[in-house]
């Protein structure tokens, strides 16, 4: 574990009783905590119509964390490409980065982030399939970069202030479909470890086996998101991430509902198949104290060989999930 990057996606969650105000402050108050303990990025994910999960539009907490910090990058982590015209995630990551040069990511995914109602309201013509990726990529690439060909529709927009203000392009995916068009373009890949821990390794693999150098990048460069709540002892680090389960739960189930508190979780009438579902949760996250997560997580990188590691800790206590990032800091001395 020596030596890798650490990094924190965050959802912004809102859990019961608060609001999104509240959420946007304490994610605030967390990115100023990792910033000083030396993480490398903080991205954003976006999501729609869960009163859960307040991080509807990325872009603009980018800009409200870049501008309460100083060295740590910013980012998507991920824009719905497909959710947004090309031409606008260009002009509004082109103002980030003349904003904030040299610390904003924009990472980017071919999911809805939402249910197909919802994504037909943001105005995907087919929310169930990516297949446009590549050709939308490309779109956003021509923006940036005002190279499109004579004879293409869009050669005489001159995107401002996209072109010249082009920010580090991240592919995100949990399948190997997202992984071959990273690999084959030459882009770094950001793997949803926690969404589909199943298909890591053969994504991974995939994404190294089609990898051609381009003028972003000469080697691979993976990183796997997981899900990692981290406290002095497994009992206290449980109880933590019950809430997670219970959310998790939740969403299986269809309900909306803001995220839970510890004590609801830990007062929650668990059905036996509701049980079952949260220790297979439980089992398959990075859950405990420092040691067990450091056996953890030497088991994972060790098989993955990830270049880095992007940290989703949903801990409905704010100060509980700033000390569960710092502990885990502190296991790499």
């Amino acid at each position: 574990m020596m030596g890798i990057p650490l990094s924190v996606l965050d959802l912004a969650p809102v859990r019961r009783g608060s609001n999104a105000s509240e959420a946007f402050a304490e994610s605030i108050d967390l990115s100023r905590h990792v910033e000083a303990l030396g993480y490398q990025r903080h991205w954003f994910a976006e999501h729609h119509a869960m009163p859960g999960i307040a991080s509807a539009a990325p872009a603009v907490l980018i800009a409200r964390i870049a501008a309460a910090t100083s060295t740590i990058r910013v980012g998507s982590g991920g824009v719905m490409l497909p959710n947004h015209a090309p031409l606008a995630i260009a002009e509004q990551f082109g103002t980030l980065e003349a904003l904030f040069p040299g610390r904003i990511d924009l990472g980017i995914g071919r999911a809805p982030g939402t249910d197909p109602l919802t994504a037909s309201a943001l105005g995907r013509d087919d929310p169930t399939t990516g297949d446009g990726l590549p050709a939308m990529l490309d779109e956003l690439y021509g923006f940036f970069r005002g190279n499109f060909g004579e004879d293409h529709a869009y050669h005489g927009i001159r995107a401002v202030p996209a072109l010249g203000h082009e920010p580090p392009i991240w592919l995100l995916g949990s399948s190997g479909y997202s992984a071959k068009v990273a690999g084959r373009r030459g882009l770094p890949f950001a793997f949803a470890h926690h969404f589909s821990p199943a298909n890591t390794l053969p994504a991974l693999e995939l994404y190294r086996k089609t990898f051609s150098p381009s003028a972003v990048l000469s080697q691979p460069e993976a990183m796997i998101g997981v899900i990692a709540i981290v406290a002095e002892t497994d009992a206290e680090a449980r109880r933590l991430a019950l809430p997670s389960a219970l959310a998790f739960l939740r969403v299986r189930q269809g309900k909306r509902e803001p995220y839970p508190t510890i004590e609801e979780a830990e007062t929650y009438p668990w059905a036996p198949e509701e049980r079952a579902f949260a220790e297979k949760w439980l089992a398959q996250n990075i859950v405990g104290g420092p040691a067990s997560v450091r056996e953890q997580l030497e088991k994972l990188l060790d098989a993955t060989r990830a270049d880095e590691l992007m940290v989703l800790c949903v801990v409905p206590d704010a100060e509980a999930r700033k000390r569960s990032y710092t502990l885990l800091r502190e296991l790499y001395g």
